[in-house]
């Protein structure tokens, strides 16, 4: 089995990887600016956080559009990778009023996906000036936190999830069976 952690530049991008790894799965950082057909033999992917701003910094994701367009496996969207596949698939992202940073309490509903383990309130890590405010019909929403709406979301259909938080810091309760239930969809 192999994935791919798409790197968008975050500070924890090797963090994502050390968890693939440390699971026992075959993984790679690569550039998000990678011809498609040079990685196309992936069994997953992982769209890493970073430090772009969604609203005025897209160039910087470069070609994410061509993996979520052309792949046909599973793919784990965080921070800003999450934020991108929103935008992709005609949801709204804008600067939010109220950035989080730190530990902060999320509220799950609606499970499924990679979420269908995970108690109802969890803390996790966050480390985001922008915020999702909807998504295509084609996701569940599955998350929300005092200051923002979607915290976490998914599409069985698609196989496509993603989270606004850090899944694979320490500081995430729950994290690593997120990634745990991602590698179980990539096996399918």
């Amino acid at each position: 089995m192999k994935i791919y952690v798409v790197d968008n530049g975050g500070q924890w991008t090797h963090k994502e990887w050390k968890v693939l790894k440390k699971l026992g799965v075959d993984s790679e950082i690569v550039d998000n600016d990678i011809n498609f057909e040079e990685i196309k033999d992936s069994d997953g992917w992982v769209l890493s956080g970073g430090a772009p701003s969604i609203t005025n910094e897209i160039p910087k994701l470069g070609r994410i559009s061509e993996i979520l367009d052309k792949t046909s496996v599973p793919v784990f969207g965080i921070c800003i990778g999450a934020q991108f596949m929103a935008l992709h698939f005609k949801g709204e992202v804008r600067a939010s009023p109220i950035p989080e940073f730190g530990k902060t309490k999320v509220n799950f509903f609606n499970q499924g996906g990679i979420f269908k383990e995970i108690p109802s309130e969890i803390v996790v890590w966050e480390n985001h000036n922008d915020e999702i405010l909807s998504i295509s019909d084609d996701f569940k929403i599955c998350s929300n936190s005092k200051n923002c709406k979607v915290q976490a979301f998914y599409s069985d259909k698609k196989s496509m999830f993603g989270v606004q938080f850090h899944p694979e810091v320490e500081n995430t309760q729950y994290g690593t069976e997120m990634f745990k239930s991602f590698i179980e969809y990539c096996r399918r």
